[in-house]
């Protein structure tokens, strides 16, 4: 190397400078620009924008707690509280309320169970915040007995409806390949139907929660993130077991991608419930463990299909009806896959009935339809024909016959 050359190599900035040099100077700006005030600005004028989201109602007697996040610019003071157009004594944050802090205010009054209330605080600025309480019930205790209720739950609701809709995989190993191309059809419009699900809860519970947060952009943030750490979870797999198949994923690595975008759907699912609960607006009654029972059994259907052929069977030509024999995969296998199907239900509701989070719920919802929109594409070339035809009108027949079925049971649900 010449003299010229090793000359201009010193001379040149560290790697590591040019990276951090903008940054420093990013935050030098900041740094001044707050300490002369914001020059240019001027005086703040109108009222403050005070924005306060109702995150969780606790009834017990005598009293209604609501807790408090300060979702606008300005710290909000609450100075008075009011039950149905009566003035009511309340307790509270002893100063304002800042951005995105949390705070509770009990307020003392009697409440009838089954009476709906109105609570409105009133800021020290003059604005009102309004929360209503459709049905007055008793907020139930966290304690052990109560965790175990919500433990009950989750597998009446999840547990047991899929380890039920997993006993048709002897039927499913034995029906012919065009049976079979239906059945994918089928667990793809199931799942469909659930991502469409999840994606319409999300949106709904980030209308509910701290907008500060992000709001409605929670749920497509969460369907991203799952979507991508389901497919690197999905290459890993398929890289290590050393599966990988013409036209598609091994069925074993697919039924496991399946059972998890199921358990993530029930996860949210469970929040939705426990919380609920909590809350008391969820009838617990034989009608509605059927009604989850015969809307998540399908799910078990879903879970077993990939798996339903045997070994050396490409993923667009299943096989099965007059071929060989195959054996079952080991009970153990099954299990771990229902376990991860149906057991976040459990979690979920635990999460909803002791920590609700109606943001943390958006995300959660839309988790679950991302993941479940990477399973699908998983298993759209399970669907081909033997022309090559992903669309074609079996196929067809059981997309449309999944939304329904999953459609039909889901009018057995009410919470």
């Amino acid at each position: 190397m010449s003299a010229a050359a090793q000359t201009s190599r010193r001379k040149r900035a560290p790697t590591w400078l040019l990276g951090v040099g903008p940054l420093l100077l990013i935050l030098i700006g900041i740094a001044a620009f707050a300490a002369l005030g914001g020059p240019g600005l001027g005086e703040r004028r109108g009222p403050p924008a005070e924005q306060l989201v109702v995150e969780r109602t606790v009834l017990k007697p005598g009293t209604i707690a609501l807790t408090l996040r300060n979702d606008g610019p300005d710290p909000v003071t609450i100075a008075q509280a009011q039950v149905n157009d009566a003035f009511a004594q309340f307790t509270g944050p002893d100063g304002p309320i800042g951005r995105l802090e949390r705070a509770t205010v009990t307020v003392r009054q009697p409440w009838i169970e089954g009476e709906a209330y109105e609570v409105v605080l009133l800021t020290a600025s003059g604005g009102t915040i309004a929360h209503a309480i459709d049905v007055a019930v008793a907020t139930p205790e966290a304690d052990l007995s109560f965790f175990g209720l919500m433990a009950l739950l989750g597998v009446y609701v999840g547990v047991i409806p899929v380890a039920l809709g997993m006993l048709w995989l002897p039927w499913v190993r034995r029906v012919p390949p065009w049976a079979m191309r239906a059945l994918m059809a089928l667990t793809v419009g199931l799942l469909a139907f659930l991502a469409v699900d999840a994606t319409f809860e999300g949106f709904e519970l980030a209308g509910e929660g701290s907008q500060a947060f992000g709001g409605a952009a929670l749920v497509p943030l969460g369907a991203l993130a799952a979507y991508l750490l389901l497919a690197g979870v999905s290459s890993w797999l398929e890289r290590r077991r050393e599966a990988a198949r013409e036209g598609g994923a091994a069925g074993g690595t697919v039924a496991l991608l399946v059972a998890v975008g199921i358990g993530l759907h029930n996860l949210g699912e469970g929040v939705a419930i426990g919380a609920a609960y909590a809350a008391g607006a969820l009838a617990l009654g034989a009608f509605l463990v059927v009604g989850f029972a015969l809307h998540n059994t399908t799910e078990g259907l879903a879970v077993v299909a990939p798996i339903a052929h045997p070994r050396g069977a490409g993923a667009g030509h299943v096989t099965g009806g007059g071929g060989p024999p195959v054996r079952l995969p080991a009970l153990r296998r099954l299990a771990l896959l229902g376990l991860v199907a149906g057991a976040p239900a459990i979690l979920g509701a635990w999460i909803g009935a002791a920590a609700f989070d109606a943001s943390l719920a958006a995300f959660l919802f839309g988790f679950g339809a991302g993941a479940i929109a990477q399973v699908i594409v998983q298993l759209a070339p399970a669907l081909r024909d033997e022309h090559g035809r992903i669309l074609h009108p079996m196929a067809v027949t059981g997309l449309l016959t999944g939304m329904a079925l999953m459609f039909v049971t889901g009018l057995l649900v009410s919470v």
